[in-house]
């Protein structure tokens, strides 16, 4: 019996010796897995306290309205934010773009550098709203706007007025009369675009219009001015935000002029209607480009039209706002006193979005009267696609311009995209579309419409009124026909005397569209 109740306690003892160790074990796990969970808990929050987490999906998510150029501006180079304490509307306390839905904050009068655009459009509303807002989210914070035709039409300058920071200028006779008294007409370095029609006559216009913007651009504080058509996009590539603003600060002192070489856009479908949202594949520049790979690919790149790019390939710039600044054709900048310092960007680049609609065809065709012949259409249009899609649009039938369309502007060979993509040919520019879809979801455009129309229009009407005035390409009775500007100016120049070649009269001539190098311009070293 001892011997039974000697070896029932042993038994006991090691039960509950076990036991204890099981609960000792667990209980240290238990202890090991709370502070591990802790420690990374708490390196999160450094890594994000610091702004080591950045996560692309979530910036641009839709339900994430955050937009590039939100953060905290300053002169100098952007830099991370220390603090994780943002405002309940938005990164900063000044932000670069304060729209959401009905939400309209004044915009902060601190944001450098301040970022301009000049245009001379008569687009559509459906066209300019996207252009301009685009434009806000990567940093521009003024416009002015030369408009005409269907860009003058009472309901769509309601809206671009009701937009702070927007600028409408009419092409009004105090205007024509105006602009007849500039010094470009006394000047040579443009005098070879004056009097002709169509693409020349716009490119003068242009230059006019770009002179005023200079004075404007100076009067409201800017610090560099860009002139763009209302076609194009600014394309930041490079920045850490795909922020304008801070692309431009990072600019040194001493540069007067930043080219950006454009890209062309390549449409995949022939039933495009918004080019912004829906177009994603671009040709890349010649300058963005190694040489062996650019002339390698040119015959599949260009698929048997004139020249690599459809219409122009010497790119957009933007000007330091200084004295004597003045434009020098719709692409360049110049001064009257000095040749300007300019760099041009390696990633940066103008997203050019050309014939991106079937439409386009008979819509440049029926803005010219030049007659469809090949002889004719050298003295309305400077580049070859110009005009020969003036003429297709001119002398064939829907069915064979939709054909043509195709053939020379719509890219339908996947095994060639791809091949021309893998050579870095073509690229894929998404950010454009994804902010201007997010700006549409978010109903930025439907609320500054309405907000613009007030209680005095019904929305129906309204639409209406803008569809009808889209449609139409007679101008209203305040606006007169550009093509009087040439005819007036040069009645009253008749007896003008021989110019006179003075030192600041040598300037360099204007610079026009220029389409980009074809083969003959490959030499090859020896």
């Amino acid at each position: 019996m001892a011997g039974l109740r000697h070896t029932s306690s042993s038994s006991s003892l090691s039960l509950a010796s076990s036991s204890s160790s099981s609960q000792s074990f667990a209980s240290r796990l238990v202890l090991l897995l709370t502070l591990l969970s802790f420690t990374l808990a708490g390196f999160a929050f450094i890594l994000q306290w610091r702004g080591g987490l950045n996560d692309p999906i979530t910036r641009w998510s839709p339900d994430h309205h955050e937009f590039p150029g939100m953060a905290i501006s300053g002169s100098g180079p952007s830099h991370p934010s220390r603090s994780d304490c943002v405002d309940l509307f938005g990164q900063s306390r000044s932000p670069a773009f304060p729209y959401y839905r009905d939400w309209s904050f004044g915009f902060g009068s601190d944001l450098k550098p301040k970022i301009c655009i000049t245009t001379s459009t008569s687009a559509n509303l459906e066209q300019i709203l996207p252009w301009i807002f685009y434009h806000k989210v990567i940093g521009v914070s003024n416009f002015f706007l030369f408009v005409e035709g269907k860009a003058a039409s009472a309901n769509v300058t309601k809206v671009l007025e009701s937009i702070p920071g927007v600028k409408v200028i009419y092409r009004t006779r105090e205007l024509e009369e105006q602009q007849a008294k500039s010094r470009i007409w006394n000047e040579t370095w443009l005098a070879s675009f004056f009097y002709k029609p169509c693409n020349y006559e716009l490119f003068v216009k242009q230059s006019l219009n770009m002179e005023m913007a200079i004075v404007m651009a100076r009067e409201a504080g800017m610090d560099w001015i860009f002139h763009l058509d209302t076609d194009e996009l600014i394309h930041p590539a490079g920045t850490r935000e795909y922020s304008l603003r801070q692309l431009l600060s990072d600019i040194p002192g001493n540069v007067d002029m930043v080219i950006f070489p454009n890209y062309e856009s390549s449409v995949e479908r022939d039933d495009i209607k918004e080019p912004f949202s829906e177009v994603s594949m671009f040709k890349k520049n010649y300058d963005h480009l190694p040489k062996e790979v650019y002339f390698g690919n040119y015959k599949d790149a260009t698929r048997g039209n004139p020249n690599y790019f459809l219409t122009y390939g010497n790119g957009k710039s933007a000007a330091r706002i200084q004295d004597h600044l003045r434009p020098n054709g719709a692409h360049r900048w110049h001064n009257y006193m000095k040749s300007p310092n300019e760099i041009k960007l390696d990633e940066a680049a103008v997203l050019h979005y050309t014939y991106p609609k079937f439409s386009d065809l008979t819509s440049r065709r029926d803005r010219c009267g030049c007659k469809p012949t090949k002889e004719d259409v050298k003295r309305c249009f400077m580049l070859e696609f110009d005009r020969a899609a003036f003429i297709i649009a001119s002398t064939a039938t829907e069915e064979e311009m939709l054909r043509w369309y195709n053939e020379r502007i719509v890219w339908t060979d996947k095994e060639l995209n791809l091949k021309l993509m893998r050579k870095g040919i073509l690229t894929r520019v998404h950010a454009p579309s994804v902010i201007i879809q997010s700006l549409r979801e978010s109903g930025v455009f439907s609320t500054t419409i309405a907000s613009a129309m007030k209680t005095s229009v019904s929305k129906e009407s309204f639409l209406k009124s803008v569809e009808s005035s889209n449609s139409s390409r007679v101008l209203s009775s305040g606006v007169i026909s550009s093509r009087k500007i040439g005819n007036s100016r040069e009645t009253q120049t008749n007896g003008r005397k021989v110019l006179e070649i003075t030192e600041f009269d040598s300037h360099p001539l204007a610079i026009p569209p220029l389409s980009p190098p074809g083969l003959h311009d490959f030499h090859i070293d020896t």
